[in-house]
């Protein structure tokens, strides 16, 4: 995928990841209800995410199906890595340190971060 999602394509993204394959109407009804797009909204947004790769289609009778061509893990492991080497030099270190001086992590956050670190010291 070399084309970035935008913020209105990931969310039809997550819903064509949460269950897939969909009609362009299911799309748009599973759409949160905040965003109040139209039918042609949705398949405008679906038209862009099948010229980036990451959406597939197939014809059903008069109807397209479509669903995801990326596993939404590996988007997220994607973007967050661009992320980390855009402002933290590829150091994930800094930017935890970040969230932790902008008072950004809850202590449930920070349990699961001791957890995690002593797994990998395991």
């Amino acid at each position: 995928m070399s084309d970035r999602i935008s913020e209105a394509e990931l969310a039809v993204m997550e819903v064509l990841w949460t269950e897939a394959p969909l009609t362009a109407l299911d799309v748009a009804t599973r759409i949160e209800p905040g965003r109040e797009w139209s039918d042609r909204t949705v398949k405008t947004m679906l038209g862009r995410l099948l010229a980036k790769g990451v959406l597939a289609h197939e014809e059903q009778g008069k109807r397209y199906l479509y669903r995801p061509t990326i596993a939404r893990a590996d988007y997220v492991a994607q973007e967050s890595g661009r992320l980390v080497d855009r402002l933290f030099g590829g150091r994930a270190a800094p930017l935890v340190a970040h969230l932790a001086e902008s008072g950004q992590l809850s202590n449930a956050d920070i349990a699961e971060l001791e957890a995690l670190v002593r797994e990998l010291k395991a």
